[in-house]
C-alpha cells in the first residue's frame, strides 16, 4: 500500500527512485554529459539529503507483511553514503516506472557458462622461456636426423667391401650406442636436475655441450669404432629430453595450456626432420657433390681440392650441427630461467649478462629518446601512467634477486614410493611406443638407402625373382639427397598436422583418448612399409626408385605414420608428466621415462638393423617390419591400462594442512 501523507515534493522525488542498477546508470549518463553536475556534489546537497531521509523513514514504516526484512548481514556491512533509495523504497515506488523499465520481480535464472574453446598459441604464458627451450630442443633432432641422411654411406666409406646387410647391422649398432648410453645415465641426470647442487639449467647446458663435442668427433671419425665411441659419449652426456619436459611442466602449470606447450617438443622433432636431412644430404661429401667448388682445380679447392673435406667427407654437416648446438647453449645461458623451486631465486650471472646484452642492443638500435623517471612513494601504481612506467622494469624483474629469506625446504618423496601402478603402466606404454617409433626411424633411412633388387645381379644369389605377398627383398636405392628429401616429407606432414589438426582434435577427444586412438595407426604403417620396394619405378635397377607412383606411395605410408605420431607423442609426454606421484620427484620421473625410452630405442634399432640385414640375406625384407607391427599392436592393447593422473597422487605428512593454509 502507498501512504498518502507524502507531500508532492517527496512524491516527485520518489518517482525518480528506481532500483539501484537503473538509478546508477541514469546518474552515470547524466554525469557524463558536458553540462552535468558532479554526482558527489549532488549527493551532498542538504535539501536532497533531507528529502531522501524523509522518504526512507516513510517507506520503512509501511512495509507489507509479505515483504522480507533486510538481512542482518547486510545491515552490519558498512555502506558508503548513497543517493539511492533503500531496497524497500525501490519496491514501494516501482509502479511509477514505465512497464518497459520496471525491474524484474524475481532474479533471472543463472546462465550456464560457455565451455572455453581450444587454447591458441598466442595465449601461452612465458613465451620467451618456451622459445629458448624450443631452440634447445630443435638442435638435437636436427643433429640426429642430419646423420641419418648419410650414415649408410659414411659407414660404407669406412670399408667399401662390406655388404649392405652388414652396413644395416652397423647402422643399428651406431644408433643404439647413443640411446644405450642415455639409458645408463638418464636417471642420474634426472636426480641431478632435482638436486639443489645441480638444477635444470645446468643439466641442460651439459647435454648441449656434450652433444656438440660428439658431433665434431663423429664427423672426423675414420673407422666404425671411432664413430661408436663418439656417439656413446654424446648419449652419456645428454639427459635433456626429460629435463625439458620437466621445465615445461613447471613453466606451464595450468592443464589447459599443457596440450599446446608439450606439443612444442614433438613439433621441434618434425622441424628437425625437415631441415636436418636436407642439410645432411646437401653438405655430405661436398668434394664429390660439388667438384667445381671444392674439388681439384675448383673455386675453393685449388689444384688438389680442399684437403680436409677430401679426408673427412662427412665432417661439414657435423660442424654445422655443432654450431647450432653452440647457439642454443648461449641462448640457455643468457635467457633461460631456472625452474627448480629450491634454487629458483638464486642469483644467475648468465641472466644478468643476458640482460646487459639486451640493454646494450636496445640502446644501440633505439631511434626515439625515451627516458626513465623514478617512482614516487605516493604514486598510484594502478593508474595508467604508473603502469606504463612499470613496463620498463619488466625485463629486469625477470632476473632472480638474492633471496631475503631461504624458502622452507619441501618434503621429497622417497625413490621407493615412486612406483605406483599408474606410473608402471604409463612407463610400459611409453617404452613400447619409443621402441617401435625409434626402430622405424632407424629402419626407414636404411630401407631408403639399401640397394634395390636387381634380377641380373640378385642378392642373395638364390633369390632370383620376387614372390608376393611375402618373399621379396631390396630397398629403394636412394642417394643421400633423395634420402634427405624423403625424410623431409615426413617432417612436413608432421608439422602441418600438428599446427592445423592436432589442437582441435585433441581438444575434443582429450589426452587419453587421443593417445589410444592414435596407437592403432602404427601397425597399419609398419605392415605396408616394405611393399614400397616393389612399387613400379620409372628407372630400372640398380638405379634409385623414382617416379610418381613411388613418391605417392611413400607419401601415403608416411602420412599414416605421422598422424599416429602427431597425436601419440604429445599425449605420452603429458601422461608421463601427470603420472608423477609427487611434485618433488617430477624431474626423476621424467628421467626414468627418458631412461626407459632410451633402453627401448637402444634395443629396437639394434634388433631392427640385424633383422633387416637377415631379411636381405634370405629374401624376406618385410619380416622385420611385420614383427614391428606386432609390437605396436601389443602397445595399443596395453594402453587401456593407463589413466591420466594429476601429478600429486601421494600426499606426504602435513602437506594437505599447508596446502589448505595457503
Amino acid at each position: 500500500m502507498r501512504s498518502t501523507s507524502v507531500d508532492s515534493h517527496e512524491v516527485s522525488n520518489s518517482d525518480a527512485s528506481i532500483n539501484e542498477d537503473a538509478a546508477r546508470l541514469q546518474f552515470t549518463e547524466h554525469f557524463n554529459t558536458p553540462n552535468s553536475i558532479g554526482l558527489q556534489d549532488f549527493a551532498q546537497n542538504p535539501t536532497f539529503q533531507q528529502q531522501q531521509q524523509h522518504v526512507d523513514r516513510h517507506a520503512t514504516s509501511h512495509v507489507d507483511d509479505d515483504e522480507e526484512p533486510p538481512m542482518a548481514q547486510e545491515e552490519k556491512k558498512p555502506q558508503r553514503p548513497s543517493i539511492l533509495p533503500r531496497p524497500s523504497s525501490i519496491a514501494r515506488h516501482a509502479s511509477f516506472l514505465d512497464e518497459d523499465e520496471a525491474p524484474p520481480t524475481s532474479p533471472s535464472p543463472p546462465t550456464k557458462q560457455d565451455k572455453p574453446g581450444p587454447v591458441a598459441w598466442r595465449d601461452l604464458p612465458k613465451k620467451s622461456q618456451l622459445a629458448i627451450l624450443t631452440l634447445a630442443r630443435l638442435s638435437e633432432p636436427l643433429t640426429q636426423t642430419s646423420l641419418q641422411a648419410y650414415m649408410f654411406y659414411q659407414l660404407k666409406s669406412f670399408n667399401p667391401s662390406l655388404p649392405a646387410s652388414t652396413i644395416s647391422a652397423q647402422a643399428g649398432m651406431l644408433q643404439g650406442s647413443f640411446t644405450a648410453a642415455q639409458f645408463v645415465t638418464a636417471i642420474l641426470w634426472g636426480r641431478m636436475a632435482d638436486a639443489e647442487w645441480g638444477g635444470r639449467k645446468r643439466v641442460l647446458l651439459i647435454g648441449l655441450a656434450g652433444t656438440g663435442v660428439s658431433c665434431v668427433g663423429f664427423g672426423f671419425s675414420r673407422t666404425f669404432w671411432q664413430a661408436m665411441v663418439c656417439r656413446t659419449l654424446g648419449g652419456a652426456l645428454n639427459g635433456n629430453v626429460g629435463v625439458m619436459r620437466t621445465m615445461i611442466s613447471e613453466i606451464i602449470k595450468e592443464k589447459r595450456f599443457q596440450s599446446r606447450a608439450f606439443l612444442l617438443l614433438p613439433m621441434c622433432f618434425n622441424i628437425g626432420v625437415i631441415i636436418g636431412p636436407i642439410l645432411g644430404g646437401l653438405l655430405s661429401d661436398p668434394v664429390s657433390s660439388y667438384p667445381s667448388v671444392f674439388g681439384e682445380n675448383s673455386l675453393f679447392g685449388g689444384q688438389n681440392g680442399v684437403y680436409w673435406l677430401k679426408h673427412w667427407p662427412y665432417a661439414l654437416p657435423n660442424l654445422m650441427s655443432a654450431v647450432f648446438l653452440f647457439i642454443s647453449a648461449m641462448g640457455v645461458i643468457l635467457g633461460l630461467e631456472e625452474t627448480l623451486e629450491a634454487i629458483r631465486d638464486q642469483p644467475d650471472l648468465g641472466l644478468r649478462l643476458g640482460h646487459s646484452v639486451a640493454n646494450a642492443f636496445r640502446l644501440l638500435f633505439r631511434r626515439d629518446t625515451h627516458h626513465y623517471t623514478a617512482l614516487n612513494a605516493d604514486d598510484d601504481l594502478n593508474s595508467p601512467t604508473s603502469s606504463s612506467r612499470l613496463d620498463s622494469y619488466e625485463l629486469e624483474s625477470r632476473i632472480p634477486k638474492a633471496p631475503t629469506q631461504k624458502p622452507k625446504p619441501r618434503q621429497k618423496l622417497p625413490l621407493s614410493r615412486i612406483w605406483t601402478r599408474n606410473v608402471l603402466c604409463t612407463l610400459l606404454c611409453h617404452s613400447i611406443l619409443a621402441l617401435h617409433i625409434g626402430t622405424f626411424n632407424n629402419l626407414w633411412f636404411i630401407h631408403l638407402s639399401a640397394p634395390r633388387f636387381d634380377p641380373k645381379n640378385p642378392s642373395p644369389p638364390s633369390h632370383t625373382r620376387q614372390s608376393l605377398p611375402f618373399r621379396f627383398t631390396g630397398g629403394l636405392g636412394m642417394p643421400p639427397r633423395s634420402v634427405g628429401f624423403a625424410m623431409a616429407v615426413l617432417g612436413v606432414i608432421g608439422i602441418s598436422l600438428q599446427l592445423l589438426v592436432y589442437p582441435t582434435v585433441n581438444a575434443r577427444l582429450g589426452t587419453l583418448r587421443s593417445f589410444r586412438y592414435s596407437l592403432c595407426l602404427f601397425p597399419l604403417t609398419y605392415t605396408l612399409t616394405p611393399y614400397l620396394s616393389i612399387i613400379h619405378s620409372s628407372l630400372p635397377p640398380p638405379h634409385q626408385a623414382s617416379g610418381i607412383l613411388v613418391w605417392l606411395a611413400l607419401g601415403c605410408v608416411l602420412a599414416v605414420q605421422v598422424v599416429g605420431r602427431t597425436f601419440a607423442l604429445p599425449a605420452t609426454i603429458i601422461l608421463v608428466n601427470n603420472c608423477s606421484p609427487h611434485p618433488s620427484v617430477l624431474g626423476t620421473v621424467h628421467g626414468i621415462a627418458q631412461s626407459v625410452s632410451s633402453a627401448s630405442r637402444t634395443v629396437g634399432p639394434v634388433l631392427g638393423g640385424w633383422g633387416y640385414g637377415k631379411g636381405l640375406q634370405v629374401g624376406v625384407v618385410g619380416a622385420v617390419w611385420w614383427a614391428l607391427a606386432l609390437v605396436a599392436g601389443v602397445g595399443w592393447l596395453l594402453s587401456g591400462l593407463v589413466r591420466e593422473g594429476d601429478g600429486h597422487e601421494i600426499w606426504l605428512e602435513g602437506e594437505k594442512e599447508e596446502d589448505g593454509g595457503e
